[in-house]
Order: C-alpha cells, then sequence, then structure tokens
C-alpha cells in the first residue's frame, strides 16, 4: 500500500493543509469544471496541542518517544516532504494528459547536529543523508519520439464574410461587381491513442449568397464530414514508446514515497541524536556543579585552617584557581545545554523558538542513558542481509533503474525511420434556392432544398471521397538517433554499476555500524573504570589531606581528574546513544524501533496519547 492510500484510511480530521482543493462546485461546474484553477491552502505554522501538554510551569518535560511524536507532527523538513506525493501524482496527471515529466519536490534535508563538537554525527557509521528523487525527464526536451496528447480536445471556427469583386466580364457573371457574402462554420474533434493512432473527425458548412443571376442555386450551402486517420508503424509505435512518460512516473510516486521515509528516518535519527546528547549535557551540568560545591568546600577549609595557621596562605590562593575553574566548565557546561535546548525546540516546533512562550520554556528530560550489559547482536551477515532488504536509497535506486530501461524504449524507437499510414473519408453535401435561371435551364436540380438536404447527402453518402497512402521518412545517417541511444545506454550502464557500489557501500556501513558500537561500548566501559578510580584516589588523598598526610595540591588535582573522568563517562554514554541510532540507520530499521508509522507520519498525527506527567 502506497503513502497515498494508508493517508486516505487516515481520519479526515487529520489532514489540515497538505491537499489541493477542487474548484467550488457551480450550476456549470460539469462544463467549466476542467478549466478553473485548483488551489492549496496556506501552509500551516500552528503547533498540534501534544508539545502545549507537554509544558507544565515553563518546563517542557520530555522522552524519547515525545520527542518523536512531536517531530512526526511540528517537524518542517517531515511537513516539506509531505507535498512530496501531492507533487508527483499532479506529474502523473499531466503525463497522462500526455505532457512531459517536470522535476519537482526538495531533496532529504540533513538533520541538524548537537553544539557538541565530541558527539557523533547522525550519519557516522550509518545511512547518509540520501537526497531522494525520481526519473524525470526535462520539460523542455524529451529524447525519443514525441509523445502525443492523450487529452481529447475540440475545436470550433465561425467566420462571417462580405466580399465586393469587380467583374472583368460581365457576360459571365450578369454583374459589373460580384457582392458575395459567406458565413463558415466548422467544428472538429482530434483524439490521440497510445497505440500511436491519432484521428480527427471534422465537419464544415459554408452558406453563400451572391448577386448574380447565373448561379443555378442561390443562396446556397456547402458542407462535408471529413475523418482522418494517422498510424505510426515505426517510429512512435507501440503503448511502451508513448507511455513510458506515464509508468516512469508511477515509478516516481513510489521513489516519493521512500523519499518521504528517508526524511523521516534522517530527521527522527537527528532528533533523538539531540535529545540524548541534552540527556548527557544535563548529567554533565550535575557533575559540573559537583566540583563547584567540591571547590568551594576545599577554598572554606584552606581558609579556616590559614587562620589557625596550619597551612600556607598560598593554598587560599590555588584552592580559589581551582574555584574560578570549575565555575568556568560549569558556565561552558550550562551554556551547551542551554544552546542544545534551543537546537531541539527548533526541531519539535513548526515556528521554532520565534514564540515567546517556547523560546522562555526550559527542557528537562524525563529518560536516562541506560547501557544494556550485553549487546544482542545478530550476526554481521543476517544484519547485512536486513539492511539489503530495507535500506531506502538501494530500493530507490532499483526503481530508478528501472525506469531509466521504460525510458530506453522510447530512445530505441527513435533509431528507427518514420514511416505512417493514413486514410482520409469524406462525405459531401450541396443544398440551396433553385433560381429561375436553373429552372430555365431544365427543371429543378437534385440540390435544390434546405440544410437539411444537404445533410441528407452526407449521410447518405452521395458524393464521397476516400484517401489512402503512407509517408516514409528515413535519416541516412541518423547520428543524433544513434548516439542518444548509446549514451542512454552508457549511463544505464553507469547506474547498475552505482548501485553495484551502493550495495558495496551499505555492507561497510552495517559492518562500521557494529564496530563503531562494539567501540562505545569499549570506551563507556573504560570512562566507567576511570571515574571510578578518580572517585576512590579523589575520596583517599582528601581523607589524607584531612588527617594532613596529604597537600591541598593534590585534592586539587584530583577533584580536576575527577570532573573531567565524570565529563569523559557522560560523553561516552552519549556516544553509546549515537552509535545505537547509526547502527539502527544502517540496518533500516529505525522506523521498527521507535515504533513510527508512515501513515501517521504523513497525516502529521501520532494517535499515542500524551501521558500525563
Amino acid at each position: 500500500m502506497t503513502l497515498a492510500a494508508a493517508l486516505a484510511t487516515f481520519p479526515a480530521t487529520a489532514q489540515t493543509s497538505i491537499r489541493i482543493d477542487e474548484p467550488a462546485p457551480t450550476r456549470a461546474g460539469w462544463l467549466i469544471k476542467n478549466y478553473q484553477p485548483r488551489t492549496v491552502p496556506p501552509i500551516n505554522l500552528a503547533n498540534t496541542s501534544r508539545l502545549d501538554a507537554l509544558i507544565k510551569a515553563g518546563n517542557l518535560y520530555l522522552t524519547a518517544q515525545d520527542v518523536v511524536a512531536l517531530v512526526l507532527e511540528n517537524n518542517i523538513d517531515i511537513e516539506v516532504q509531505r507535498y512530496g506525493p501531492l507533487l508527483a501524482r499532479e506529474v502523473l496527471r499531466r503525463a497522462q494528459g500526455g505532457g512531459l515529466l517536470r522535476s519537482v519536490g526538495q531533496g532529504v534535508a540533513a538533520g541538524p547536529t548537537s553544539v557538541s563538537l565530541a558527539g557523533v554525527s547522525i550519519n557516522t557509521n550509518g545511512a547518509p543523508a540520501a537526497s531522494g528523487g525520481g526519473v524525470n525527464s526535462s520539460v523542455l526536451t524529451q529524447l525519443g519520439p514525441s509523445i502525443p496528447s492523450l487529452d481529447p480536445s475540440i475545436s470550433a471556427f465561425a467566420q462571417f464574410q462580405h466580399q465586393t469583386i469587380p467583374q472583368s466580364n460581365t457576360l459571365l457573371s450578369g454583374t459589373q461587381s460580384l457582392v458575395i457574402g459567406t458565413r463558415t462554420f466548422q467544428a472538429s474533434y482530434s483524439q490521440a491513442t497510445d497505440f500511436g493512432l491519432s484521428g480527427t473527425a471534422s465537419f464544415s458548412s459554408q452558406y453563400q449568397k451572391v448577386n448574380s443571376a447565373f448561379y443555378s442555386l442561390n443562396p446556397y450551402t456547402s458542407a462535408n464530414l471529413d475523418v482522418q486517420l494517422t498510424q505510426n508503424l515505426l517510429n512512435g509505435f507501440g503503448r511502451a514508446v508513448n507511455t513510458r512518460n506515464i509508468r516512469v512516473q508511477k515509478n516516481n510516486l513510489k521513489v516519493t514515497d521512500l523519499q518521504f521515509k528517508q526524511q523521516v528516518v534522517t530527521t527522527v535519527s537527528a532528533a533523538l541524536n539531540l535529545y540524548w546528547d541534552l540527556v548527557g549535557f544535563s548529567e554533565d551540568v550535575k557533575s559540573r556543579q559537583q566540583a563547584v560545591n567540591t571547590a568551594q568546600q576545599l577554598l572554606d577549609n584552606n581558609k579556616r585552617q590559614v587562620q589557625i595557621g596550619t597551612l600556607a596562605e598560598i593554598e587560599v590562593t590555588r584552592a580559589q584557581s581551582q574555584l574560578f575553574a570549575a565555575k568556568q566548565d560549569l558556565l561552558i557546561s550550562q551554556t551547551n545545554q542551554l544552546q542544545q535546548e534551543t537546537i531541539l525546540k527548533n526541531v519539535l516546533s513548526r515556528a521554532g523558538v520565534g514564540t515567546t512562550d517556547l523560546a522562555s520554556v526550559h527542557i528537562v528530560a524525563l529518560d536516562k542513558i541506560v547501557i544494556p550489559e550485553k549487546d544482542e547482536l545478530k550476526p554481521i551477515d543476517q544484519l547485512v542481509l536486513q539492511a539489503l532488504e530495507a535500506r531506502v536509497e538501494l530500493e530507490t535506486d532499483r526503481i530508478n533503474l528501472e525506469s531509466t530501461k521504460m525510458n530506453l524504449a522510447g530512445v530505441k524507437s527513435s533509431l528507427k525511420p518514420s514511416l505512417q499510414a493514413f486514410a482520409q473519408m469524406t462525405n459531401n453535401g450541396l443544398s440551396g434556392d433553385a433560381t429561375a435561371f436553373a429552372l430555365a435551364q431544365g427543371g429543378v436540380p437534385v440540390f435544390a432544398g434546405g440544410f437539411g438536404n444537404a445533410l441528407a447527402q452526407i449521410l447518405r453518402r452521395n458524393y464521397p471521397n476516400y484517401s489512402a497512402g503512407f509517408s516514409v521518412n528515413i535519416p541516412l545517417r541518423n547520428r543524433a538517433a544513434q548516439s542518444d541511444y548509446a549514451t542512454t545506454m552508457l549511463e544505464l550502464r553507469q547506474s547498475e554499476l552505482a548501485l553495484q557500489k551502493q550495495i558495496n557501500q551499505v555492507r561497510v556501513d552495517v559492518q562500521n555500524a557494529v564496530i563503531g558500537i562494539q567501540q562505545a561500548r569499549v570506551r563507556y566501559e573504560a570512562s566507567v573504570e576511570a571515574r571510578k578510580l578518580s572517585e576512590a584516589t579523589f575520596e583517599g588523598d582528601k581523607r589524607k589531606y584531612e588527617l594532613g598526610a596529604a597537600t591541598p595540591y593534590q585534592v586539587v588535582q584530583d577533584q580536576r581528574d575527577l570532573a573531567s573522568a565524570q565529563s569523559s563517562e557522560v560523553q561516552a554514554m552519549a556516544n553509546y546513544s549515537h552509535a545505537r541510532i547509526a547502527l539502527e540507520q544502517a540496518i533500516g530499521s529505525t522506523l521498527d524501533v521507535n515504533h513510527i508509522s508512515l501513515a501517521e507520519a504523513m497525516a502529521g498525527k501520532v494517535s499515542a496519547a500524551v501521558t500525563p506527567r
């Protein structure tokens, strides 16, 4: 089921502005509907009620699942991609009428990155953010035979004419100036088929009245019904050639759905990385605040010992220096946290931080980074097979390769000479008022009568015309067509190699993602041990200092080492989260892991209720 079909089953209340509205109904709507513009509602910059529901007392309380839900409902990058299926369907509508394909839509937007330079980018060890897009022909030119207009057309023509013609031979006209009044009417219907057959049926009539007495009928009406058929037999023959744009655009509809899916994966992964970095920053702020408190306590102790004369005054200066350094680290950590909140709020809101209410809100992350005791990973071969089936980029490349082969049928057809068979049949009729001159010549002719007499002659086929034949146009060197075909084949081979390269890269991505998560675990375990050792060293030297067996400098140094070890542990935990997210991207499981429904994502309304905080 395509996203469009899935969205059709979704509640209509969830579909706000992403639609095309038909013209307002009128009494003559059936007649003028095809000539009225359809409209697209203005963009919707209002956030869903979920965001307001999560704000309490100036704080925005978020879990990772809340971040996913808010991204699906409010993120602008995803909102932009929601227009993609509508754009693709409109191009298909154009192709079904015989128009050339247009290149529409925008590529997948890369997600934002955290303020931390030590963090892992969302694409590291994972799937690259592809630009997406299908195979389109240029609006201006297209290789291969021209595609006929598949929409029928009706044309009408009317002309009213008065002529005054001086006569050089009055014996033939009976007057010095021949005055002719003419009324001409013509209507035609044209239709082309996707098989290469085109036809036109036309009816025309001409009424004339002259001031000459030597006409047998005056006034008189001549009419004819004409049918013309033309069939391409070589160049431009067959449905494979003339419907190639339609079939390519149907493939592009699938590519558009995949591009939307890729945007969801990219944006959700980026938002989760932002969230877990924010969790890390919050933990870092706590550890930095603890370092400030410890430095303040050391300073107070040193001051008391200086007062009683058991410690040199220089130790107070050294403790003050440590306190200022700890406060500086705390300020930097708090600044990083605030900047990270700003970036995350911009991702979760359509208006970004442009609204005063959201700009002043503080984000409280409710989840904690939990590192499992063991990584339950499948064997590399199984993960690679899963990635080859699930990765959007591979499916997109396969569809585009199929579309290129469809276009190749049209390019190959242009190699053939142009051979057309045609046939024409015309039924004629003539009727008018018999003049005295006609009666004097032998009675009333069979043409005497009104317009109905002329129609009867046409229907009885009293005066038919027939013609049939063929036309051929053979380019003697045909270099342009041969070059186009060879060029397209070369591009096809390049695309096949590019697909294989992408397959190879997927294997590399999976292996690197597995290595990345293994490396992140080792770093985390090492950072935990380093932090424990730093804590034990600090506590031991602190007790020694209190007993007079250690110098204040040693305590200050231990305190710095502990703060650095705590920060390294927090960063290692965040990096593990990034590595896990990158692995999910690499094997194509991001949507499943985060319980994301593409139908809900396309509708911009997540059904999961807000959990009370």
